[in-house]
């Protein structure tokens, strides 16, 4: 449930605290930003400065957005291509809120495709570490699950709470399947949610989006992501072994790949909480998801949101 204190983060609210950053940072009125993407922040495309705003949905989230910006810089300073960060303009926090700013890129070529993603990863991961630090600390792991519940709660009372006991229950569980893993790739940077829809295939090449979940972690999170997409999403077989092949490994060969997968179901589905209230086309398929994965069902396909 929200509290007074907490009002619902929809994109209404998103521009009452993108108009504060703004003001804050001395930008103009950003009444005709454009949105971009709803969902752990509200993305902004601001036209004239040629600035993107990204606004966190919670407030708790300050201390990612900076680590997100340390790694922006440190990545491009080591030769990964990454957006930047429009370092002239200071993180604004509105109403607890963190806002950070990012220099457009310049319009795409072609749609990103699975291919344009594997050579990007490939290039991450072979990075040396130790990882870079950022406020003081290293890179976190990578805690697929920890969110489950923020975002569940998200939901109200929207959600059938056996759902949400059922999720909390599945969580629990892939969690201590996750300890035991033993990985196959050596372990480090990762980018975290690596879907072609986080890579910009400008007119120099492919960059990469979207760095607040980049960790230092099992290299097969990465490699996981594309393959619920195909099994899950409606991502064509040849596009996914396109993907492997300009990666150079499929983790479908490797023994801990259902646990990974099967987490990353569990939080594609806690994720959709966020978006249910008011939406009965993302509750629909919250609750298509639950269905599907209390009967072991992995034939039904899931719909993006």
């Amino acid at each position: 449930m929200h509290t007074p204190h907490e009002p619902p983060f929809d994109e209404q609210r998103a521009r009452v605290l993108l108009a504060q950053a703004c003001a804050e940072a001395g930008l103009p009125d950003p009444a005709g930003a454009r949105l971009l993407a709803l969902g752990e922040n509200a993305v902004f495309d601001l036209g004239a400065p040629a600035v993107v705003a990204k606004v966190a949905r919670a407030r708790k989230l300050a201390e990612r957005t900076a680590r997100e910006l340390a790694v922006a810089r440190w990545l491009d300073g080591v030769g990964i291509p990454v957006v930047r960060p429009a370092d002239d303009l200071a993180e604004q926090p509105a109403d607890g809120h963190p806002v950070s700013f990012w220099h457009r890129l310049a319009p795409a070529v072609r749609p990103t495709t699975a291919a344009d993603l594997g050579p990007l990863l490939r290039a991450l991961h072979l990075l040396p570490g130790p990882p870079v630090e950022a406020r003081g600390q290293e890179l976190p792991r990578r805690e697929l699950l920890a969110p489950v519940e923020r975002w569940l709660r998200s939901g109200g009372d929207a959600l059938d709470p056996a759902d949400v006991a059922f999720l909390l229950r599945r969580r629990d569980e892939q969690r201590a399947a996750m300890a035991e893993l033993v990985p196959m790739l050596r372990t480090g940077v990762i980018h975290g949610d690596a879907l072609p829809r986080n890579v910009h295939l400008g007119p120099h090449g492919p960059i990469l989006l979207d760095l607040e979940t980049v960790s230092d972690d099992l290299r097969e999170h990465d490699l996981v992501v594309l393959s619920v997409s195909h099994h899950r999403y409606g991502l064509p077989e040849d596009d996914y072994l396109a993907f492997t092949r300009s990666y150079g490994w499929d983790v479908r060969d490797w023994a801990g790949y259902p646990v990974l997968r099967d987490a990353r179901e569990v939080a594609g589905t806690a994720w959709l909480a966020q978006r249910v209230a008011g939406d009965p086309a993302a509750l629909a398929e919250f609750r298509r998801r639950v269905a599907s994965l209390r009967d072991a069902d992995r034939s039904v396909r899931w719909y993006a949101f």
